[in-house]
């Protein structure tokens, strides 16, 4: 057995013990508020024009760039991640995220969910705990109806805030096939955006604006050099980076694709290098020397 392999089984039997654990605590009540109140300027775009049996759940939602609840006051700040120093609000304190599970997932795709959680708890100092159920602020992961599919807020929004991931049905394994669209979302839960929204992004890929349905052109607008960070290159196996044909017309006709070499784009398996490093950086794990080597070298290893 290989070693990513006896990784995966760990993770699996910590996060079936966890199950059975924590099965002996039922939730006091649900929420009211399924997600924070959205702003008076939000709009979720109307998705009737894009194929149901084509589309990627990370697209079903109709938020900003398909899968982001985004406000206005983060649209002009953000970067790799968002700007703490202008959004202190938005950073989770002390790198601890409290977050409870929904009941109506199945055992299965709590484990899912479970093995996304506990691979940003290995590769980064930033700690998912279970919510403590006073806690204000907190990750509450639900199989939203509306708007469906993959989505969250950026950043920490503040209370019961909804991270949403649509459980498999027979149209097929939505968000929780693997642990990979979890862990996308819960990035984005962190702060994280879109790779190829990055300033520098026509260097490495190229935008077909033909190939795009004209309502979702905005999706691939990209950020000023003010508001880019570029520590990291360009990641192209970033988990956080579009398909190729993401909001396409028609099958066969690609949105966006690389253009240096064969690369891949649209991985949902794991966190990249870059992705992990990123996410270390963004929370400060890189900022001594003692946890700088631990988790460069973690990066390294179990990174894409």
């Amino acid at each position: 057995m290989s070693l990513a392999r006896k990784f995966s089984t760990v993770f699996v039997l910590l996060s079936l013990y966890f199950l059975k654990t924590s099965s002996r605590h039922v939730m006091p009540y649900v929420p009211d508020v399924l997600h924070p109140p959205l702003p008076d300027n939000y709009e979720i775009f109307n998705t009737t024009d894009i194929s149901e049996g084509d589309v990627d759940p990370e697209m079903t939602p109709g938020l900003f760039q398909g899968d982001m609840a985004l406000t206005n006051d983060l649209y002009n700040y953000w970067r790799v991640g968002i700007k703490w120093d202008a959004f202190p609000e938005k950073l989770w304190k002390n790198g601890i995220v409290p977050y409870t599970i929904s009941p109506l997932y199945e055992p299965s795709d709590q484990v899912t969910i479970l093995k996304a959680i506990k691979t940003i708890n290995f590769m980064t100092c930033i700690k998912f705990v279970p919510w403590n159920e006073k806690t204000k602020d907190y990750l509450l992961i639900w199989p939203i109806k509306y708007p469906k599919g993959c989505w969250s807020f950026v950043g920490r929004f503040g209370g019961s805030q909804i991270v949403s991931l649509q459980p498999p049905d027979r149209s097929g394994p939505n968000c929780l096939g693997s642990e990979g669209r979890a862990i996308h979302e819960l990035m984005h839960a962190l702060g994280v955006f879109h790779e190829q929204s990055r300033w520098d992004r026509d260097k490495f890929v190229k935008i077909h604006e033909d190939n795009i349905i004209p309502r979702f052109k905005s999706n691939f607008d990209k950020q000023s050099l003010e508001n880019t960070t570029y520590s990291f290159e360009y990641d192209y196996d970033s988990i956080m980076h579009y398909g190729k044909n993401f909001f396409s017309k028609s099958k066969g006709k690609p949105t966006i694709t690389p253009k240096i070499g064969s690369h891949k784009i649209g991985q949902r398996r794991a966190m990249s290098k870059s992705d992990c490093l990123k996410l270390n950086d963004l929370y400060g794990c890189l900022d001594n020397v003692k946890t700088r080597r631990k988790y460069y070298n973690i990066c390294n290893f179990m990174g894409l």
